[in-house]
């Protein structure tokens, strides 16, 4: 059953060095809040999930927090590159950064599989590119009925699955809308799951395109009013489209990265 409880005190609990996280979210509804309380916490050596890796990986990739990354996508949307993985990947700085490349119906049937218990996905996927053989968890398997030979992925079960969505109730049941991507998934393959939220409400108001996460599938609900800034929020917030075009010299150089997260996330309070 989930508690609600403040973002630190749920990071303290459920996050710890050597984890694999997961933290997803599809063009808005990215825990960027999360991300910097991570950053805050000093976490170390975690492996990063995301389906489309941006600026929120950027931030903790250049802050040390990652040894590897499990992505199918990485760029500042709109923008053009992340610096501070490419430096990680190329230089090594701050420290070496392994990668694991999938596309995005792998990474999605991965996370399906995890939720579903399985111990891998099965897809038409990856034909014409030569991602078999620079990432090893994508391998040839043959169907039993047909002899069509497919492509088998192992399952995501994260540690930690972390996302941000619009309301919960004071029971800890999640509800989220607009442009949903794999954050349901996400959150029933990991082991413990984090969910920050715009707001507590009394009762949950059903809406089109919803995806509702009762609150036994979560461990801790954390109140985080604007918490997906630079991205946004249905319903609540638009998205800084300057931030992100700001983003890329500011992630540029080692030195002016460092200045900006130093007083922009950890001098700033969770």
């Amino acid at each position: 059953m989930a508690t609600i409880v403040p973002l630190a005190a749920a990071i303290a609990d459920l996050v710890r060095d050597g984890d694999t996280i997961a933290m997803e979210g599809f063009t808005h509804l990215i825990p960027f809040a999360a991300g910097h309380e991570i950053v805050r916490q000093r976490r170390a050596d975690l492996t990063l999930v995301r389906m489309t890796p941006d600026v929120i990986f950027d931030q903790l990739i250049g802050m040390g927090c990652a040894r590897k990354l499990i992505f199918s996508w990485g760029g500042n949307p709109g923008v053009g590159s992340l610096h501070r993985l490419r430096d990680a990947v190329e230089q090594g700085w701050p420290r070496p950064l392994e990668i694991e490349e999938h596309s995005h119906a792998g990474m999605a049937n991965r996370y399906v599989a995890g939720a579903s218990g399985l111990p891998f996905a099965v897809l038409r996927g990856y034909v014409g590119t030569d991602l078999a053989a620079q990432t090893p968890t994508i391998k040839p398997i043959a169907c039993p009925f047909t002899g069509e030979v497919l492509t088998a992925v192992p399952a995501l079960n994260p540690d930690v699955g972390i996302i941000h969505a619009q309301q919960a109730d004071r029971h800890g049941n999640v509800q989220l809308w607009g442009l949903v991507g794999v954050q349901k998934e996400a959150v029933l393959a990991s082991h413990r799951s984090i969910v920050t939220v715009e707001e507590i409400v009394d009762e949950l108001e059903l809406r089109p395109n919803a995806v509702v996460l009762p609150t036994w599938v979560v461990d801790a609900v954390c109140p985080v009013p604007d918490g997906a800034h630079p991205s946004f929020a249905i319903g609540y917030s638009t998205r800084d489209n300057d931030f992100y075009k700001e983003w890329d010299a500011i992630s540029r150089d080692r030195d002016t990265f460092t200045t900006w997260m130093r007083a922009n996330v950890l001098e700033t309070a969770g």
